[in-house]
């Protein structure tokens, strides 16, 4: 079985590799019940120049077609925002791992009020990395969330 910390470090590999690539250092990776990976995938929305490529909505992409997503845990590295909560209860996603919900909230709270199961990590690593990346890029991160 693959623990919270494990799923959280494939998340967090995948916000790196969003950093180097110029982009907003958000991962997530979707794993199944037994923990095996499904998916893996990160914000790709400056690369891609599309806002709908979330963390989430990446490693969601990346796992393919499921027959059902009951069971299955999405690792991310920041509290999902509502277009990415709306993700998980609209396909039954049954637990959500958050590195870190101090930079952002998004609708965590939400899906616990709605029976996803929601662990909420509290990582300095991910805190950092986006404490760090709207220090440093903040009309970037602005426009991110929707504020821009």
């Amino acid at each position: 079985m693959t623990t919270d910390q494990e799923m959280l470090a494939v998340a967090r590999q995948e916000a790196l590799a969003g950093l180097e690539e110029g982009g907003i250092p958000i991962g997530a990776a979707l794993f199944a019940a037994d923990g095996t990976l499904l998916g893996r995938g990160h914000n790709r929305r400056v690369q891609d120049d599309d806002p709908s490529v979330h963390g989430e909505t990446d490693a969601f992409r990346n796992a393919g077609r499921q027959r059902s997503y009951r069971g299955t845990t999405m690792a991310t590295t920041l509290s999902p925002c509502w277009f990415c909560s709306g993700l998980v209860r609209q396909f039954g996603i049954s637990r959500v791992v958050i590195g870190e919900a101090h930079t952002f909230v998004g609708g965590h709270d939400w899906l616990a009020e709605n029976g996803v199961e929601v662990v909420v990590l509290d990582d300095p690593e991910c805190l950092a990395m986006m404490t760090d990346f709207i220090a440093a890029y903040p009309d970037l991160w602005n426009e991110d969330i929707g504020v821009g």
